[in-house]
């Protein structure tokens, strides 16, 4: 029967086991502290990129809002004039038919005559008067008559200032087109004025058109004769 022998290691070799196994050991540490390190970067890029998509969203959903909000208050705005429309037409078309009523005349006599008491009571004098006449909107419900004349006058300065003023301020409708100085001779002034009404269909519109060209203050007269 055999003896069995054990070899004990020296202590180099414990050491150096020893050794080996530390080396072991601190190799896996670090394997885990670098995949912890990596697993932490990775985590903390996710969380920068999360951040930013979100913020990203958040101002593009702000921008969105905002620019529907601009859309909204655009279309309100632009519906404002719309509101209470029945209304406004309504009042419009009652102040229309109230211009016409009672600015517009029905006869050219009646601009005539109009004209005649505009010179005498503001002394001044209508020497000639041209007319150009021309319908408007025929077969319509307002269809009117344009009434075009090209008057020379005479007088002070002051009396010719005061007949503008009163024609522009007149029951009936007078546009001034236009005022050109004509001449002027001691204290005697001569315009040239352009103007312009409309008459309105009724009774005796068409009784009376004066000829192309009239003297002012008699022409009136002769208007009422002709009627």
């Amino acid at each position: 029967m055999s003896a069995t022998t054990t070899t004990r290691p020296t202590f180099a070799e414990s050491l150096q086991g020893a050794s080996a196994r530390a080396r072991t050991l601190l190799t896996q540490l670090n394997l885990y502290y670098a995949a912890v390190a990596l697993l932490a970067l990775i985590s903390l890029y996710l969380l920068v990129q999360i951040g930013f998509t979100w913020r990203r969203a958040n101002s593009q959903d702000a921008a969105a809002l905002e620019q529907q909000t601009v859309v909204m208050k655009t279309a309100e705005i632009a519906t404002k004039p719309l509101e209470g429309l029945d209304g406004k037409l309504s009042k419009a078309t009652s102040d229309s038919d109230e211009f016409y009523a009672k600015r517009l005349p029905t006869a050219y006599s009646e601009v005539l005559t109009e004209l005649g008491v505009l010179t005498q009571k503001q002394g001044v004098k209508m020497t000639r008067v041209q007319y150009a006449y021309s319908p408007m909107m025929n077969g319509a419900a307002g269809a009117l008559t344009e009434v075009r004349m090209d008057a020379s006058l005479n007088g002070d300065y002051r009396p010719l200032v005061l007949f503008i003023n009163s024609l522009e301020r007149d029951k009936m409708f007078f546009l001034i087109r236009g005022v050109t100085l004509a001449g002027q001779s001691g204290g005697t002034v001569g315009l040239r004025l352009s103007l312009t009404t409309y008459l309105r269909p009724g009774k005796g519109a068409a009784a009376f058109k004066p000829s192309q060209d009239s003297a002012g203050t008699d022409a009136a007269g002769e208007g009422e004769a002709a009627r």
